[in-house]
């Protein structure tokens, strides 16, 4: 019975050897990978993507997301401390803590407006000149909203860019302080910071930066109507990789025009006017310096090849410009300062902003080679001869370095001189160059810039000072700003 048994189970087992209670799969089949959603994916080939059941949204390159946050942290560190202590070690001792202050509070302050209406008027769809209030209070941005990069398909968090921007919004007015330190209230400072924020720097961040994406390029026509949305240089074809314009142009102008309003400190061309604390200058230099990869790489919105040329270009104009400053201050003045090399590098970082993602390594050293000489004659015999009292050389050093900088682009960007060229976003690949017609619309972003912060700053000064006076008494300005606006001194020993 038992033998008659074994045998039944064993024919049973044989029966069903081999069988899959699975579905079968055909010996003809073959299975289709998944693309790796750790990757963004092409916006134009999600819908071609076989193999998955639904299209896949684009989502955030966690790469590229991290590099942004580090980049907004570094220029944050830009500011504050390092415009504050660059600013401040040029000063004397007894207006230290009314530049730090400044710098502090104007920080803080515009990166508040930024958040209410600033990022919403300037990087939001409305005319060619500023945009709409369709984000104000930063309406309708979540954690999954996406910003555009520079690649088709590729993005960030919203957020991201809306904080990274805040950055720039905030030290571009900071900077302005420098040509007229030393003699005006802090009343009248946060007065003209808010207007000339939304009134010079919220539309130059709009007609330079504002466009519809990479995406929106898929053929000629689409490129056509892109750009009708884009802002007015951009439309003009002006290039501005990280603020040569929007930022150094614009802060430049508007500190000459306020020095020469204001007038000159008391006691200028009379008394040594010396900064107590040359120590503090290059500490804050250096901290503008590194701070400075944060500025021109993180413009880049991807960390890739390029945002790698960004850095050894960024890298490479500050110290050629420290050399070339150095050399002739050398020359000139028989012994270089530290005051001068620090100069320098800024004047170079400043020089190589706009063309930062454009330029070759060599064509970076050139023009930190001529910013740093050229912005050494500005500070000494152009404003010896003008008789102006840019106190810290805002103009000399951000508005005549910006200027080389943005018509220097149309020279360096050249591929003959190994610059990059131009991406075309339509057939995805760098389009033909013309140094001659990318030299105008550099013109237009310059002529533009030194216009537009002009008269926009000459009439906020004029406001202000109608409103509450701008500069501070005679008697307070011999005491020294710190104690008189401030109740308080940089040291106590």
């Amino acid at each position: 019975m038992k033998s008659l048994l074994s045998i039944f189970v064993l024919c049973w087992l044989s029966a069903f050897a081999g069988y899959s209670f699975a579905d079968p799969v055909p010996e003809t089949a073959t299975i289709k990978a998944l693309p790796d959603l750790t990757k963004p994916v092409m916006t134009a080939t999600i819908s071609t993507v076989a193999a998955v059941p639904a299209a896949v949204a684009p989502s955030a390159n966690k790469g590229d997301t991290a590099w942004v946050m580090i980049s907004t942290v570094l220029v944050i560190l830009m500011v504050i401390p390092g415009l504050a202590l660059f600013y401040g070690g040029m000063v004397r001792v007894k207006n230290m803590l009314s530049v730090l202050m400044q710098v502090f509070v104007i920080f803080s302050m515009v990166a508040v407006l930024w958040a209410i209406y600033g990022y919403s008027l300037a990087f939001t769809e409305g005319n060619a000149f500023f945009g709409g209030f369709s984000k104000l209070f930063l309406k309708g941005i979540t954690p999954d909203s996406l910003a555009a990069t520079f690649s088709k398909g590729v993005y960030i968090p919203e957020y991201c860019y809306v904080a990274f921007q805040l950055t720039f919004a905030t030290i571009t007015p900071a900077l302005i302080i420098g040509a007229f330190a030393e003699r005006v209230k802090f009343s009248a400072v946060l007065l003209f910071t808010v207007l000339w924020f939304t009134f010079s720097y919220l539309p130059m961040a709009h007609m330079v930066w504002y466009w519809d994406g990479p995406d929106a390029y898929s053929s000629a026509d689409a490129a056509t109507t892109a750009a009708s949305h884009a802002g007015f240089l951009f439309q003009k074809g002006a290039l501005d990789f990280a603020g040569g314009a929007v930022v150094h142009i614009n802060a430049g102008v508007a500190g000459l025009v306020g020095c020469l309003l204001i007038g000159k400190r008391i006691g200028y061309g009379k008394e040594f006017l010396t900064p107590h604390s040359v120590t503090m200058t290059m500490i804050g230099a250096s901290l503008l310096w590194v701070g400075w990869f944060g500025f021109n790489v993180g413009s880049n919105l991807e960390a890739n090849g390029l945002a790698a040329l960004v850095f050894v270009n960024t890298l490479l104009a500050a110290a050629a410009a420290t050399l070339s400053w150095t050399a002739a201050e050398w020359v000139i003045r028989g012994k270089p300062s530290m005051l001068g090399g620090a100069s320098g590098a800024i004047a170079g970082l400043v020089a190589i902003t706009p063309a930062c993602g454009w330029a070759g390594p060599m064509g970076s050293i050139l023009l930190g080679l001529v910013s740093g000489g050229v912005c050494f004659w500005s500070v000494t015999i152009l404003k010896a001869k003008l008789k102006y009292d840019d106190s810290l050389d805002a103009f000399g050093v951000h508005g005549i370095g910006g200027i080389i900088g943005a018509l220097g682009t149309a020279v360096v960007a050249s591929p003959a001189l190994g610059g990059t060229g131009v991406w075309d976003y339509v057939t995805n690949s760098v389009g033909e160059y013309s140094m001659m017609t990318q030299m105008i619309s550099q013109l237009w972003s310059v002529v533009i810039a030194i216009v537009w912060s002009g008269v926009v700053s000459f009439a906020a000064f004029k406001l202000v000072d109608a409103l509450i006076g701008l500069r501070v008494t005679e008697e307070d300005e011999r005491l020294g700003l710190d104690t008189t606006e401030h109740g308080e001194t940089a040291y106590n020993i």
